[in-house]
């Protein structure tokens, strides 16, 4: 299974319905108290509501989709073939001629980079325009992790006031011992919903967000000195040098590895 979000879902509830057949809880009190989901996803909700603008809200959905479709991010690796390639074309032919290569660019952020260095942009002025997009598109992903950020904040919490409704339920009916039972089952089920998904669903979701900003951010500073290298001119041996540092020790070695096997085609063809 290639995604970790559906595969770490599937394993939480297995985990707690799991955790409470070997405890001898039944699985009903899950399902017969109703008034426990109502106190938690609609306290989370009207919670998250009143902390962001609907604005940010509206882009639940799409980050609810970010996380469970993988990213279809260019890889390390591959962003270093393409600038060598691309550093040897300039060498040999100069600048102008990567404009024929613009259009073949799927990732928009890169496109833009490279039709400003064939303009003829200073360096300087290159490299603040891209890191200010790459902040501002920071600041957006940081926006969007924040809100399942507070939503596992708040729905622990939620669990607590579900918990002290349902006991005041149940003082209300010391008489009768069947509702007795079935009010004290829905106060620890407001608490076990409030700390199940505060901690199994809303703060690894805004952990995962953050990763995945966190690896286009890198792969977006990579592009950046792979812009400004080839603008300045560098070679091919020189921009691998420098954009390799962006690289774990691992892909390192691999595509060291893979160089020498093509290396070697060529010598044997």
């Amino acid at each position: 299974m290639k995604n970790s979000t559906i595969f770490g879902l599937i394993l939480g509830f297995v985990a707690l319905l799991l955790g409470m057949v070997l405890k001898g809880a039944p699985l009903g009190a899950l399902i017969t108290n109703p008034a426990a989901y109502v106190i938690i996803l609609g306290g989370t909700a009207a919670s998250v509501f009143m902390a962001f603008p609907m604005k940010e809200l509206a882009k639940v959905p799409k980050l609810l989709k970010i996380i469970f479709v993988e990213q279809k991010l260019i890889s390390k690796p591959e962003v270093i073939r393409m600038f060598m390639e691309w550093a040897s074309i300039t060498r040999r032919e100069g600048l102008l001629a990567l404009e024929a290569r613009v259009e073949e660019i799927e990732d928009q952020f890169l496109k833009n980079g490279m039709r400003m260095i064939i303009d003829g942009n200073d360096q300087e002025f290159v490299r603040d325009v891209l890191l200010e997009d790459i902040a501002a598109t920071e600041e957006r992903h940081k926006a969007g992790a924040m809100i399942f950020s507070q939503a596992g904040m708040y729905a622990p919490t939620l669990g607590v006031l579900g918990a002290v409704i349902g006991l005041i339920a149940a003082l209300g009916n010391l008489a009768e011992m069947e509702k007795l039972a079935h009010a004290v089952a829905a106060a620890f089920v407001a608490t076990l919903l409030g700390i199940f998904t505060g901690y199994v669903l809303w703060h690894p979701i805004s952990n995962k967000l953050k990763r995945l900003s966190k690896r286009e951010v890198e792969l977006r500073l990579m592009m950046v000195e792979g812009l400004l290298s080839i603008q300045s001119g560098v070679s091919t041996t020189a921009i691998q040098q420098k954009l390799a540092v962006f690289l774990t020790p691992t892909e390192r070695l691999a595509l060291a590895e893979k160089e020498e096997s093509e290396r070697e085609q060529k010598a044997s063809a």
